[in-house]
């Protein structure tokens, strides 16, 4: 099924200069992974402060296009400027996830949203980005299927941040986090039929 990583070619083309200029500068792959870590960590505690609520979820769709941008300019380091290490596939892995974590989690705090409806939200996320992980022990590549891959999170809690931002909160936000929920279950078993079709081909 169609996700929004498929368009992550065009998006690196147009960050490919920009690239070329930070590995002149000597900045690592992995010092970019940390930062976009950082950002995402920092954010995430900001939201749980009450008293810049709901105004900080302005910031939240930037935040996420900029890490986006972050993560994209880590793996073109790696591999178009000889960074790839064994140290920076963990960090790669380790850090998404804990920035995931620390960005959703905050959304169970707004008024009227299912708190283990984004618990779960963050718990699929955590096993769907294992699935694809588990693709390469058995032969297969790294899967980044969706319907509800990272890029697919990031676009919909962005959106949700604004509509948020703008007062728009009630019972929907449930709505769509049981859609979200639902979508990432259909993307842990796309994940995982991918990879046992991959090595069978």
């Amino acid at each position: 099924m169609a996700s929004i990583y498929d368009i992550k070619p065009a998006f690196q083309n147009l960050l490919r200069p920009g690239v070329r200029w930070l590995a002149g500068q000597g900045v690592t792959a992995n010092q970019v992974t940390l930062a976009a870590m950082l950002l995402s960590l920092l954010v995430g505690a900001t939201l749980l402060y009450p008293g810049w609520q709901p105004g900080i979820y302005w910031a939240i769709p930037l935040v996420m296009l900029v890490r986006m941008a972050l993560n994209a300019i880590d793996g073109m380091l790696a591999r178009e400027h000889g960074m790839q290490s064994a140290l920076g596939g963990i960090l790669n892995e380790l850090c998404d996830v804990l920035a995931d974590t620390a960005l959703y989690l905050p959304f169970a705090l707004l008024p009227g949203a299912n708190l283990w409806l984004v618990v779960g939200i963050v718990i699929a996320a955590v096993i769907s980005e294992m699935a694809g992980v588990v693709a390469v022990q058995i032969g297969a590549s790294r899967r980044y299927d969706g319907p509800m891959g990272k890029s697919d999170r990031a676009f919909v809690f962005g959106a949700l941040a604004l509509a948020v931002g703008l007062g728009w909160q009630g019972a929907w936000i449930n709505v769509l986090f049981g859609v979200v929920l639902l979508l990432l279950a259909v993307t842990i078993v796309n994940r995982c039929r991918k990879a046992l079709a991959e090595i069978r081909a």
